[in-house]
């Protein structure tokens, strides 16, 4: 076993890649490494975790190279790869909440895979990470196992996310979303190669490098056309447009967006023609042009409708009741504003009727509506306020305070 713990990362190690090189059970691969540690053959670098002495490390990779043949060294390594992703596996379901599917699927594990808490998890990745990303940069730069190598960088990209949240992972994630692009360039998987540009894109869009993510957007974009998948081709589509209404260039957001629909329509995906019919509505009332935005909030109103998209159908008729409001149709306004919150009503969201409910009586006000039932309104909204007080998501990035901007539904 000894000589075979240089294929972890570092050389650093514990009973579960131990246990996985040398194909043997926990208990054992930890016996062994403390056996190895009072001979003084391995480091302890702290509870259950060694380290083989710098020293050893050319002895013990000679007489790996001249006892075990290549083929029992790639099926070690590839022990040690899939044990990771199973921990990382375990590791994500962790952070689910107590009592739901994914703790359930946790409880079924092996008891040595399994982690007792959220906490527990959390501090098994931050203390293993740095070798586990090093573990998948080795695994794609042999490229001898390229699936594996995949796997592991999605398992820890997932077990990262679920832990810290996509923002507080970025740094990591941009690194190992570059490895996932290395692969599927070498081995010419478009999809993939679409999929990690993507991924890259969003990344470099959410710390403000607005011309990278356009460029890696655009790179998606051919990737995703070149292998004909449709689902990369449109939120490649989607995400140019994206980009193009973060640097307020409303036309070409319009024009993407309206490719990006093409594709959804075509596809009869209605829940993506909604909002692709939603941010047309957002682009083209910020470029004056209320009749279309009109014109495409009514269509994002029928298609969340038909898709039974009640949360999205409250906001669309709250865009549509904007724009009338433009275009100088008060009345009209009016009786949308009341349709809009009657919607929010009925779709089990405290915190979107509340929201509505305050857009519309302000929407009474402006209009000359009947005093009273902006009075009723404010006092929902009021209401919804208190109940979802305590349920506050993250501030909004600036035009997210007005419903009708569902450019993140």
């Amino acid at each position: 076993m000894l000589r075979l713990l240089v294929l972890a990362p570092g050389g650093s190690t514990d009973a579960q890649t131990a246990s996985a090189l040398a194909g043997c059970s926990v208990a054992d691969g930890e016996a062994a490494l403390e056996g190895f540690t009072a001979y003084g053959m391995l480091r302890p670098r702290g509870p259950g975790d060694y380290q083989v002495p710098g020293c050893l490390d050319p002895l013990l990779r000679e007489r790996l190279a001249a006892e075990e043949r290549p083929a029992e060294v790639e099926l070690a390594r590839a022990r040690m790869l899939e044990r990771a992703v199973r921990q990382l596996h375990a590791c994500r379901l962790a952070a689910e909440p107590a009592g739901s599917p994914g703790r359930k699927k946790l409880a079924g594990m092996p008891k040595p895979l399994r982690f007792s808490s959220s906490a527990q998890a959390a501090e098994w990745l931050e203390a293993r990470l740095p070798t586990l990303i090093e573990a998948a940069r080795l695994a794609v730069e042999t490229g001898e196992l390229d699936t594996l190598a995949r796997r592991l960088v999605a398992a820890l990209t997932h077990a990262l996310t679920a832990h810290r949240g996509a923002e507080g992972a970025a740094v990591e994630l941009y690194g190992l979303h570059e490895l996932v692009l290395d692969v599927a360039r070498r081995r010419d998987l478009p999809v993939e190669r679409a999929a990690a540009l993507l991924n890259l894109g969003d990344l470099d869009g959410g710390a403000g490098r607005v011309d990278q993510a356009l460029a890696r957007y655009k790179s998606a974009l051919e990737a995703a056309r070149a292998s004909g998948d449709p689902y990369t081709t449109g939120r490649a589509l989607e995400s140019i447009g994206g980009m193009y209404q973060e640097l307020e260039d409303w036309h070409r957001a319009a024009d993407w967006y309206g490719r990006a629909l093409e594709l959804r329509l075509s596809r009869r995906d209605l829940s993506a023609a909604a909002r692709m019919y939603a941010r047309l509505g957002t682009v083209h009332g910020y470029a004056g042009q209320w009749g279309e935005a009109l014109r495409d909030w009514r269509a994002a109103a029928a298609a969340c409708r038909r898709a039974g998209d009640r949360p999205g159908y409250a906001r669309a008729l709250s865009g549509a009741a904007g724009a009338q409001e433009r275009t100088g149709r008060p009345r009209d306004a009016l009786r949308t504003w009341a349709e809009a919150a009657a919607a929010a009503r009925t779709c089990g969201d405290t915190g979107l009727h509340a929201d509505l409910a305050h857009h519309a009586a302000d929407a009474m006000d402006r209009l000359g509506g009947d005093p009273a039932v902006a009075r009723s309104l404010r006092r929902t909204a009021r209401k919804g306020a208190t109940e979802g007080a305590e349920d506050t998501g993250p501030t909004p990035r600036s035009g997210e305070g007005n419903p009708a901007d569902l450019r993140n539904q």
